[in-house]
């Protein structure tokens, strides 16, 4: 995927080594993510800049918006994400 991208400062081998995935990978962002975090309130749309796949789990960062989300992926390439982290390293360390 050509339009796949890691953070800056990191390699796929860092990303793997911290997350304890040795097949996590960089995903393309062209995808639809969702936030769906609170119950009661709609979904709101986030526009991936970064995804980083792990399995069926992976972390989405948003353009224009420093914070890493963590989510479910699914078969069709959607996500839905359920919990958010400030920090790269400790989203990372969640999975």
């Amino acid at each position: 995927m050509a339009d796949a991208q890691l953070p800056p400062g990191w390699t796929l081998q860092q990303i793997r080594d911290v997350s304890g995935d040795k097949e996590a990978v960089a995903l393309n962002p062209n995808r639809v993510v969702k936030w769906v975090a609170r119950p009661g309130a709609p979904d709101e749309v986030l526009h991936p800049e970064i995804v980083l796949g792990f399995h069926s789990l992976c972390l989405v960062k948003p353009v224009h918006d420093d914070d890493w989300y963590m989510g479910s992926l699914y078969e069709d390439g959607s996500i839905d994400c359920w919990s958010a982290y400030a920090d790269l390293y400790e989203a990372l360390r969640g999975l």
